[in-house]
């Protein structure tokens, strides 16, 4: 992929992600939507137009190009040591997990108990842990792949595990936008393999609305949890009473 291949990839990105269209460039630059389509999907895009699409975004021209550079090198995962210190620290886990939905550094402010020293003394914290780039203006640029997890027995999961499942199921999930279900059966081998990949695709496409929610306003979204479990079970009491 070439440099400027690279580059308009991240543009597109960053338009999705930021909730503009073509209109909207085509405004900004005075020109046409057809225009700025065939700027944009081609290897001709000049400097000057390069510039001004990067202000347009909340970018410089260098930044835009980093941002391109970093796509592929992109986290998908910690360490366990990183996970640890994200535990360790609520303030920190708080401000990781609201950088990690693309919230700013004034919504955590307006939502959140923290000072603002606090909050950027914990984005730098992130900074070093390489989960995002504190940006000039204090803009928080995640530095994650579109596909990052968290280590599948990690300390981010056991603390979920201890900490927030029993407070997660204690809802009374009676709510029209809730739903909590249990379903039990009992399944050949290919048949579970065609229910974990149907899981994958569930998760696959609660990332894709949560990526396209991302043009509304924070007001607008909600944090919202899925749980996704799949084992071999019976319950102990029925275990007990095998031969």
């Amino acid at each position: 992929m070439s440099e400027v291949t690279q580059i308009i990839s991240t543009i597109k990105r960053q338009l999705k992600l930021q909730g503009k269209t073509y209109r909207d460039v085509a405004g900004a630059l005075g020109l046409s939507e057809a225009s700025v389509k065939r700027l944009l999907t081609s290897d001709t895009l000049g400097v000057d137009r390069l510039v001004e699409i990067s202000n347009l975004l909340g970018f410089t021209l260098a930044e835009l190009a980093q941002e391109a550079a970093l796509s592929g090198t992109r986290l998908h995962t910690l360490s366990a040591e990183q996970e640890k210190e994200l535990v360790s620290d609520t303030k920190l886990l708080l401000v990781a997990a609201c950088a990690l939905n693309h919230w700013t550094l004034a919504d955590i402010l307006a939502v959140y108990r923290l000072t603002e020293a606090e909050c950027l003394q914990k984005l730098l914290h992130l900074d070093r842990l390489h989960l995002i780039a504190l940006m000039p203006g204090n803009r928080i640029r995640l530095n994650v792949a579109r596909d990052f997890d968290w280590l599948p027995d990690g300390p981010i999961r056991q603390y979920f595990r201890t900490q927030g499942l029993a407070d997660f199921l204690d809802g009374r999930f009676d709510r029209s936008d809730e739903t909590l279900a249990f379903t039990h059966g009992m399944l050949t081998e290919s048949a579970l393999a065609s229910m974990q990949l149907e899981l994958r695709r569930l998760r696959a496409r609660f990332a894709e609305l949560h990526e396209e929610s991302l043009a509304s306003p924070l007001p607008k979204r909600r944090g919202s949890g899925l749980l996704l479990a799949l084992r071999e079970w019976e319950p102990a009491g029925f275990t007990a009473l095998r031969r």
